[in-house]
């Protein structure tokens, strides 16, 4: 019997649909919310992340992946845009998981962990779009070596960036970060969970992951838009601070 795993969601956009596309079905507008992922554009095509194949390629309104695994595993995620008016849109998104075959130990644990990034990611887009839109990022990625159980690890890196316990979404913040120039930097918390903590700089957005939630390691994934950031820098400098005692 097939085991089946869905999320839909939907948002309103503050851009319109062509921009919304960008951001959605190109390699450059992943970089700036999501994570690398190239997009050959028409049907048919390869996606870099995933292996991936493009099954829904209608600019700026329908764009669909499907990958496959051995043993019966398939997973869909597709958008649908939509004109709100002149300057905004409405996105559905859904992801599909269907598994033929034997169903592992780890299905409930990956697909609470899909259902959560995807409330994550798509807060991050429209962040993007908001204050960023038509600049492109360049994505830092940082990971602590091993998986962690210990919800006192993400803890100690929120004290560590320097947020304190009654932190709040819409706190404007000073804090000292790796890689800023000229001391320390203004951010606004634009999200926080305890699985998630999302800061938006003036150049910005910084995000955080609490692997500790599903036994996986602690990381971030970092969009940097100001002009010249240096991504093999700015990891360096985020491994070092991430993975410091």
């Amino acid at each position: 019997m097939a085991r089946e795993f869905q999320v839909r969601r939907e948002q309103d956009l503050p851009a319109a649909p062509d921009k919304v596309w960008q951001a959605i079905a190109t390699g450059a507008g992943n970089l700036s919310w999501l994570y690398p992922m190239e997009v050959e554009p028409h049907v048919g095509g390869t996606v870099s992340r995933g292996g991936g194949t493009v099954v829904a390629w209608e600019p700026p309104h329908h764009f669909a992946v499907l990958a496959t695994r051995d043993g019966g595993f398939s997973n869909t995620l597709s958008y649908h845009i939509e004109p709100a008016d002149g300057t905004s849109s409405h996105l559905r998104m859904g992801i599909h998981w269907v598994h033929e075959g034997v169903v592992d130990d780890g299905w409930d644990t990956r697909a609470d962990a899909a259902e959560k990034h995807v409330d994550f990611y798509q807060h991050s887009l429209a962040q993007y779009l908001t204050h960023f839109a038509d600049r492109t990022a360049v994505y830092v990625k940082a990971a602590r070596p091993g998986p962690t159980a210990d919800p006192a690890d993400f803890a100690t890196l929120r004290r560590r960036l320097g947020l304190a316990e009654d932190t709040a979404v819409g706190d404007r913040l000073s804090l000292d970060l790796p890689g800023a120039d000229g001391g320390p930097e203004e951010v606004v918390v634009d999200y926080l969970s305890p699985d998630f903590i999302g800061l938006r700089g003036p150049d910005t957005l910084y995000r955080f992951y609490n692997g500790s939630s599903w036994n996986w390691p602690i990381w971030l994934g970092h969009h940097l838009f100001a002009e010249g950031a240096d991504e093999e820098q700015a990891t360096k400098a985020w491994n070092a601070w991430l993975t410091a005692s």
